[in-house]
């Protein structure tokens, strides 16, 4: 019997080390081993351990795994079932690859309703060890300067001034409008905080997902398809409740937009607890509180979910009660949403002094994300396969267009000769 738990604590230690492989990893506590051994069989833990980091065919997992191809057929397709892969069909084969586990199979668990699993026990676990232990939530929105997501201004209350300096891709509208497969599913914020008894008001059926994403979710019943009307529909519902639009820190094909309360979403929860280290990407704007119109009447106050809003004396001589709105700059997200409990045109939005600069696409942030968590040389030399000319280009591609500060990083953990000739050689 012992020798059989040392083999099971060997197939999750693997799998949480082959997780930890990303940019964005877990923690390696009791707790993930509990999630684990919830969401992924003995074998399914050791299998799932040998896959690459990046993109990978039924044929390569068949060969790796040591399985016949039908064999192997079959358990990628339970996987992706279960939320645990996503595939994608290029060229007429059919790609998987392993998502982080936030964001990525951590939602994915909890996006519908199941009977196949314990969501109570699992919703329980995650809650301790997201919001108890907490580092996982440091470890994956605190380090580094590019994060995994960002938030999108809440486009009721664009002037038309500000409108001008708002880019496309900065608008949640236009995710929608450009993707080409929308998928929505339970929110697992709040799914999640119903089961600990700590949830809101708010909608559950409210989690978007996008482009490749949202077509494995759509085939394997983790999302119902929508189309763009209707993810329209649910923006606009998402703003009548006030919620934050937090989406993946990308300018092209966002796959995740979610939609926030400050109560149950752990990026809002992290923002609110460490806003001055950056947890989440802001948007270009900020608002700007007239004092001379401020009432203190509080509701840009109470729909602040980072409390970046708060209640200061107006040292007025002849009003000693009266109060003023104040803003803490650096715990801003500039979603805007207070703009909208203001019936005096006491806020405006103003363009922050610094744009904020957004990765172009997945691939972009993160080798970014890689490099400033000592992570790069995971993603060029995958242990679990060889790397494909086509992936080494991408990457590449990408490390030439760094700063030199982040090439000179990238090069130091690459420890590559032909890394840094190559970044010499871009530069004449």
């Amino acid at each position: 019997m012992a020798h059989h738990n040392t083999i099971k604590a060997n197939s999750y230690n693997s799998l949480a080390q082959r997780l930890n492989i990303f940019p964005q990893g877990a923690p390696p506590t009791e707790l993930l081993f509990k999630i684990l051994k919830i969401l992924f069989s003995e074998r399914e833990a050791k299998l799932v351990s040998l896959l690459p980091i990046k993109s990978f065919t039924d044929k390569k997992a068949a060969s790796i795994w040591k399985l016949n191809l039908s064999d192997a057929r079959v358990i990628l397709n339970d996987l992706a079932d279960r939320g645990l892969l996503l595939d994608y069909e290029e060229e007429g084969n059919t790609t998987y690859v392993l998502p982080p586990p936030m964001a990525g199979f951590f939602e994915f668990s909890m996006m519908r309703y199941r009977k196949d699993i314990d969501q109570k026990v699992l919703a329980e676990l995650f809650y301790q060890y997201m919001n108890v232990e907490e580092d996982f939530i440091k470890d994956l929105f605190l380090n580094g300067e590019t994060q995994l997501g960002r938030v999108f201004v809440n486009e009721a209350v664009l002037t038309n001034n500000n409108a001008l300096h708002v880019l496309e891709y900065e608008r949640a509208s236009d995710v929608v409008k450009t993707a080409s497969e929308i998928g929505v599913g339970v929110c697992y914020c709040r799914h999640k905080m119903k089961h600990v008894g700590k949830n809101c008001s708010a909608p559950m059926d409210i989690c978007m997902t996008f482009n490749g994403s949202a077509e494995s979710l759509i085939r394997h019943g983790v999302a119902r398809k929508v189309d763009a009307a209707e993810g329209l529909d649910l923006l606009h519902k998402a703003q009548d409740y006030n919620l934050v639009q937090f989406g993946e820190n990308v300018q092209e094909k966002v796959n995740f937009i979610c939609n926030c309360c400050g109560c149950c979403c752990e990026a809002l929860i992290a923002a609110r607890k460490f806003g001055f280290l950056n947890p989440v990407h802001t948007t270009n704007f900020v608002p700007e509180i007239i004092e001379e119109k401020c009432t203190g009447c509080g509701k840009c106050v109470s729909l602040c979910t980072v409390a970046a809003m708060t209640l200061v004396t107006a040292s007025d001589p002849h009003q000693p009660g009266k109060k003023k709105a104040k803003l803490s700059f650096d715990q801003c997200l500039g979603c805007g949403v207070c703009l909208k409990g203001c019936k005096v045109d006491a806020l405006q939005l103003k363009s922050r002094a610094q744009r904020v600069i957004t990765p172009v696409n997945s691939v972009h942030r993160i080798v970014l994300m890689a490099i400033e968590r000592g992570k790069f040389q995971n993603l060029l030399f995958d242990n679990q396969v060889l790397l494909s000319h086509r992936a080494m280009a991408a990457v590449l591609g990408v490390i030439l267009k760094l700063p030199p500060a982040k090439q000179i990083l990238a090069s130091k953990q690459f420890k590559s000769r032909y890394l840094l000739a190559l970044i010499k050689y871009s530069s004449r």
